[in-house]
């Protein structure tokens, strides 16, 4: 395949413009970042496994991996299958064709024959095909629960790396980032009333900053802690 552009599925499942590498603080992750950055360029490692509890940046990360091939007219595809799993392994079928694919959310078909049996064979063709793979779940591989054992077996073939989350200190800087990214001031003290007045959690974070960032255009104010008192009601 020829494109420069990751694929997109057909299913309303699209990757985030601002996952990327760029708007990701490292921290203790630099190692996987690195290793994922090289399957990204085609080098490196044929298959990792990361993993870490909600809200550490693997979907980022996952998503940041498919934006970073644009450069290597390299062919990637996101698959959640937290989003997919309904629709049926079916799904899988050719996707070892593109250059790269990223498997979110393993750990949601854990116990799933049909699908554990599916992903084995992927596995089996993609490594025929010398593509790259990479795949994330809240859990080590040994740790899953993994029915099928040459599934589980496969998923130890590669690298793993658990994703650490972020310190208090480093989130601040995160969401002051993402505000960056959009273009919004986010003065020290905001910054720190939503950390300190709503959830720590990055993803929940985030999902206010983008619904401070909405009402702000609407308003045509600025982010301040008595404009978040009145959209929020905190």
């Amino acid at each position: 395949m020829s494109s420069t552009q990751p694929i997109q599925l057909p299913l309303g499942i699209a990757l985030r413009d601002d996952a990327r590498f760029e708007n990701y603080l490292e921290a203790e992750n630099s190692l996987a970042c690195a290793m994922l950055k090289q399957a990204a360029a085609g080098v490196g490692e044929q298959f990792l496994f990361i993993w870490g509890i909600e809200g550490v940046g693997s979907t980022h990360l996952l998503q940041s991996v498919c934006h970073a091939v644009e450069p290597y007219h390299r062919t990637a595809v996101y698959l959640p299958l937290d989003e997919l799993i309904e629709l049926g392994p079916g799904i899988l079928e050719g996707m070892e064709h593109l250059d790269l694919v990223c498997i979110d959310n393993l750990q949601v078909i854990v116990g799933n024959r049909q699908w554990e049996e599916a992903i084995f064979h992927f596995f089996n063709r993609i490594r025929d095909l010398k593509h790259n793979l990479i795949v994330a779940a809240d859990l080590p591989p040994r740790q899953l629960g993994v029915e099928l054992p040459d599934l589980a077996s496969r998923l130890t073939w590669g690298m793993v790396f658990q994703i650490h989350g972020l310190d208090d200190d480093s989130k601040l800087k995160v969401l002051r980032m993402r505000a960056a990214s959009r273009g919004l001031e986010l003065a020290d003290d905001v910054a720190k009333y939503l950390f300190h007045h709503g959830s720590r959690s990055m993803a929940d974070l985030f999902k206010v900053l983008d619904r401070l960032d909405q009402a702000s255009l609407q308003a045509k104010r600025k982010i301040t802690i008595p404009f978040i008192k009145e959209v929020l009601g905190w």
